[in-house]
């Protein structure tokens, strides 16, 4: 776990490279006015609005219908729309919108989602590599292009080696999961949707509970529930030893872990009362028709690091935990005072009128039995039209890319197709201010001359592989697309973008040759990141829903970056020449 988030890191080395003069104070700031900060911002909104309408949900259940009701067909071609839709709108957007719609095509098909979960990630990170807007990392380096006097990038001037990548990488994606990821997460028996395990719940002993003067041992009840019982709270008194022969009274606090499917039996049988029950009015009970569902938290959510007390989760989002789950680690805490951490999943108790609101927000990706319709609201429509109309301005050359997505997201604002508010809470701000912090240190490897450096260092590794004897260029392009590759298995692509970018300048400038082949591979190279969790932001949010190891990611992830590289290496030459 880092100590400091990655873009505060950033940050903190910009203001030491101000402090040192080593950056000026208008180089400093220069990334808050950067086009591939506004353009990336804007694309957030506009995926946001897209997101809203259930456009997307709608095209993924008729995938269900185009596959013929076939297993392997229809997940072919899930893989293949969630990898389109990902060139056109924000990455984990999109992989936020199908982690829900791969669980239902796992408990359609009856496979685990270990199987699927891991391929969505690799087809979304396959989709981005196929237009500039598929991912931050096309931006920042076009506009870096665009700084140094080059021609930008242009809409779909990457497609030919994108699709390419889609191609080979949707036949391995069919292959690793139908032969060789395990199935290792289970879909469950709650709503025979998703796969809701082990939780960590409280529960009180009601005046009609038949626990009230006997013990754990005599009615056998770790057994006949699969509950697991680590502390009672009797008033200020906390027992955790010698739990099973305590004599059970009125009001004594069970702090448990049980599996959800005996969760509800146990209640009513044993009489006792959840949280829910103790906590929640009769009114609000009676009144509303609630449904339990899963919220899981994605990387970035703003309740990492909180507890459910200091979040207020009852009175911010109408609703109320019921149990906490994590892997990996037993939790012993009252379900009050765990302190929330990436991946974690809560089982929730909600009004189901309050449901589309808990849905829209990005700290916590819903899993439930999906209601999957067009959302008519005013000018739902145009949220769909905007981002097809916004390639083909930018295609033909009518306005730039980032006029485009910013007279695309202040349209769907002024014709209130999303409310400031929602705009303001779709931008992943984590995002925004890491390549602000970025941009400036990647004009300090400038100043200071340690892309020459590092420039030369990669002419001696060419010139020890006898790259320079001919002054094949190819071997270079070999060597910064490895480069790239690897230091991204390890930190953010964007960050990577931004460090390599200035060498591929350098490298170009040495040779003699056409920059532009460095630099396309050095965008793909960040962007197609799959041997690590860290390696993308959709390999984490898969993380934990798929109980997937670092070895998985490993195992499979290897041989694909390795594919992808030898495609690069071959075609970037033929299709950008130097």
């Amino acid at each position: 776990m880092d100590i400091f988030p990655l873009e505060v890191t950033a940050m903190g080395v910009t203001g030491i490279l101000l402090l040192f003069n080593i950056l000026t104070p208008e180089e400093a700031i220069s990334g808050f006015s950067n086009k591939a900060v506004i353009t990336i911002g804007a694309i957030f909104i506009i995926s946001r609005s897209l997101v809203k309408t259930g456009f997307l949900e709608v095209l993924a259940d008729y995938m269900y219908q185009w596959g013929r009701q076939k297993k392997w067909p229809t997940i072919f071609i899930f893989l293949l729309t969630v990898s389109i839709i990902s060139g056109f709108i924000n990455n984990t957007a999109a992989v936020a919108i199908f982690i829900p719609l791969a669980i239902n095509l796992c408990q359609r098909f009856h496979i685990s989602p270990t199987k699927l979960l891991l391929p969505l990630s690799y087809a979304a990170i396959f989709g981005g590599t196929l237009t500039l807007i598929g991912t931050s990392t096309n931006l920042v380096v076009s506009s870096l292009m665009e700084t140094s006097g080059l021609k930008p990038f242009s809409m779909f001037e990457f497609s030919k080696l994108g699709f390419m990548f889609l191609g080979v990488g949707t036949v391995y994606n069919i292959i690793i999961a139908r032969w060789f990821l395990p199935s290792r997460a289970v879909v469950s028996s709650l709503t025979q949707k998703y796969h809701m395990g082990t939780y960590l719940t409280e529960f009180k002993v009601g005046p009609e509970s038949s626990l009230i003067g006997n013990t754990i041992r005599e009615l056998d009840i770790e057994d006949k529930y699969n509950i697991q019982v680590f502390k009672i709270i009797r008033g200020e008194e906390q027992f955790r030893f010698s739990l099973k022969s305590l004599d059970i009274r009125e009001g004594d606090i069970f702090v448990a872990q049980v599996h959800v499917n005996e969760l509800i039996k146990f209640r009513d049988e044993m009489n006792v009362l959840l949280l829910s029950d103790v906590k929640m009015s009769q009114l609000e009970l009676a009144g509303k028709n609630h449904v339990i569902v899963e919220g899981l938290i994605p990387l970035g959510s703003r309740l990492i690091g909180q507890s459910l007390k200091e979040i207020n989760f009852r009175n911010r989002y109408r609703a109320f935990v019921l149990a906490i789950k994590r892997q990996q680690e037993l939790l012993r805490e009252k379900v009050a005072h765990v302190r929330l951490k990436f991946s974690d999943t809560l089982l929730i108790m909600v009004p189901r009128q309050d449901l589309p609101s808990m849905r829209d927000t990005k700290d916590m990706i819903i899993l439930e039995e999906l209601d999957i319709h067009l959302n008519y609201e005013k000018y739902w429509w145009l949220s769909i039209l905007v981002i097809p109309l916004i390639m083909i301005l930018a295609t033909f050359g009518i306005v730039p890319i980032v006029k485009g997505v910013l007279l695309g997201a202040i349209l769907l604002l002024i014709l209130r197709s999303l409310s400031i508010e929602e705009a303001y809470d779709s931008i992943n701000w984590s995002v925004i201010f890491l390549i602000v912090a970025l941009l400036p240190i990647g004009i300090a490897i400038q100043n200071t001359g340690a892309d020459k450096h590092l420039g030369q260092l990669i002419i001696t590794v060419g010139e020890l592989l006898g790259g320079i004897e001919d002054k094949n260029p190819v071997i270079f392009l070999s060597i910064l697309y490895f480069v790239t590759f690897i230091l991204s298995a390890l930190i953010s692509n964007t960050a990577v973008a931004v460090m390599i970018t200035p060498i591929g300048f350098i490298l170009a400038d040495i040779l003699g040759v056409d920059p532009r082949p460095f630099l396309v591979a050095i965008c793909f190279g960040a962007s197609a990141s799959f041997m690590t969790p860290m390696g993308y932001q959709t390999n984490l949010m898969v993380f934990g829903p798929g109980k997937y190891r670092f070895k998985d990611f490993l195992i499979m992830g290897t041989p694909l970056t390795f594919i992808f590289w030898g495609i690069a290496v071959y075609y970037i030459p033929r299709f950008w020449p130097f």
